[in-house]
């Protein structure tokens, strides 16, 4: 079987590079093992505002303008829906948060996502006595429906190898790949932490940090948007929340923490009064760089090989953007933002 792209992993990286395989009818075949829990764990807000400093999102305008449209042609290819819109009301702790919101909303490039009016907090389970900011054009996708969902699709279509990928098993003869019956002209490595024992990768600094998340049901807070303190909880229906994230830049294993439990606990209890049951708990290895820029590019000696990669914690607004660039760059030879170039650590 020969095929234009191998790709590496089935994320939320490797998904959106096979979109824009399959939009241009290019021929592919994916590997993933569903070893990686980053994509899945993972909220799946999409947010233009850093809420801890009221600051843009890297990008934030150009990512949403693409990412949005994407995800709504994915819905509609998997006949399921996998983007939900749904306000952030990011809760003040003080008058001074409430003078920088606005002051924030003032700048050209932020203006678009913060709202000017200050909203007033009318839920008694909530503890919110300065109100909240509300941040527009958010959302969040659903993960877990998108990558189950997209990997059905290629197990219909006969483009999906469920094993791990041996990269002691991948030869290249004449810059072609070679893997077992397979062969294919390119290779793109999608592997999220991953590329960690990806021999051809290695060099690069892809760090990981382990996030978690508890579920909680609380029937009586009855919130419709999502809500920002010092933890993020985001409705799911039925009275049941996902609450997040946590960051540990040291343990490096997909194994839920009972300290990792009982910090998002703690900030629950600082935004709401009433009383929640914690009914799960899921951990993964966020892909993270030092420079906070995903890894995008061809290896540096073995020509057809790429890497799309580092997405860190706003994946969902950043893979169509990234796999947009590495097609263009890859088919068309346009250049790559340098921003996320590996080339920026060639030396």
């Amino acid at each position: 079987m020969n095929v234009d792209y191998f790709i590496i992993g089935c994320g939320l990286a490797g998904i959106a590079f096979c979109e824009q395989l399959r939009q241009h009818d290019k021929s592919f075949l994916v590997f993933d093992n569903g070893s990686q829990q980053s994509s899945k764990v993972a909220a799946g807000l999409y947010n233009p505002v850093i809420l801890k400093r009221f600051s843009e999102v890297w990008m934030a305008k150009e990512q949403l303008e693409l990412a949005l449209p994407k995800y709504k042609v994915v819905g509609e290819l998997l006949k399921t829906q996998v983007d939900y819109p749904i306000p952030i009301h990011r809760r003040f702790a003080s008058i001074e948060e409430q003078n920088l919101w606005f002051s924030a909303s003032d700048k050209p490039a932020l203006e678009p996502f913060l709202s000017i009016s200050l909203v007033k907090n009318h839920n008694e389970e909530i503890n919110a006595p300065f109100g909240f900011g509300e941040v527009l054009h958010t959302g969040r996708v659903d993960t877990t429906a998108l990558i189950d969902g997209y990997q059905d699709y290629l197990k219909k279509e006969g483009r999906l190898v469920s094993v791990a990928f041996n990269h002691e098993l991948l030869n290249v003869e004449s810059n072609t790949f070679y893997y077992g019956e397979y062969t294919a002209d390119r290779i793109v490595f999608c592997e999220g932490f991953g590329i960690k024992k990806n021999p051809y990768f290695q060099h690069l600094p892809l760090n990981g940090t382990k996030g978690e998340t508890i579920t909680i049901k609380a029937p009586n807070l009855k919130l419709d948007v999502i809500l920002k303190g010092s933890a993020f909880l985001l409705p799911l229906g039925d009275d049941v929340y996902t609450v997040g994230a946590t960051y540990n830049w040291t343990d490096k294993t997909n194994q839920p923490s009972q300290e990792g439990c009982e910090e998002l606990v703690n900030k629950v209890k600082e935004l709401i009064n009433c009383d929640f049951t914690v009914i799960d708990q899921e951990a993964g290895i966020r892909p993270t760089v030092k420079d906070r820029r995903p890894l995008v590019g061809e290896h540096p000696e073995q020509p057809n090989m790429y890497i799309l990669n580092g997405l860190g914690t706003r994946g969902v607004m950043i893979a169509p953007y990234v796999a947009e660039q590495l097609y263009e760059q890859i088919e068309n030879n346009q250049p790559l933002n340098p921003e996320i170039d590996i080339k920026r650590f060639s030396s």
